[in-house]
């Protein structure tokens, strides 16, 4: 059984950064793309970033050139790296995996993942 579990979440001031883990447990991660996707309340969920077992990385427009996506092989660790945050990008993110090679999908960032965590809060004030 896949267990993803987030932590790194906070309040930070516009401009600020963040650093948000996910600790990965029951399977290998290296054959797994891993990703985050977030939600903000009322809305719906938008994927944020995802890198596939090979290392290869994508971006959502709204993140692209402030959040890095990477992860610790032998740690079973993913990390999204957050800088230059915005009020918009407040909301709840949440680590997710998938077997399949995302970047064969039409849409790789499309948040259809079939594991996730439990979400960590991420809340950015003006």
């Amino acid at each position: 059984q896949v267990q993803l579990v987030e932590s790194g979440g906070g309040s930070v001031q516009a401009g600020g950064s963040l650093r948000l883990s996910c600790a990965a447990s029951g399977y290998t991660g290296r054959r797994y793309c891993m990703g985050w996707f977030r939600q903000a309340p009322g809305q719906e969920r938008e994927g944020v970033a995802i890198i596939e077992s090979d290392g290869s990385t994508n971006y959502g427009d709204s993140v692209m050139g402030r959040f890095t996506i990477s992860k610790d092989n032998a740690k079973n660790t993913l990390y999204l790296e957050m800088n230059s945050l915005k009020p918009e990008d407040t909301g709840m993110y949440y680590c997710e995996a998938d077997p399949r090679v995302r970047w064969l999908l039409p849409k790789p960032l499309e948040p259809d993942f079939p594991y996730w965590g439990q979400g960590t809060q991420v809340t950015v004030s003006s």
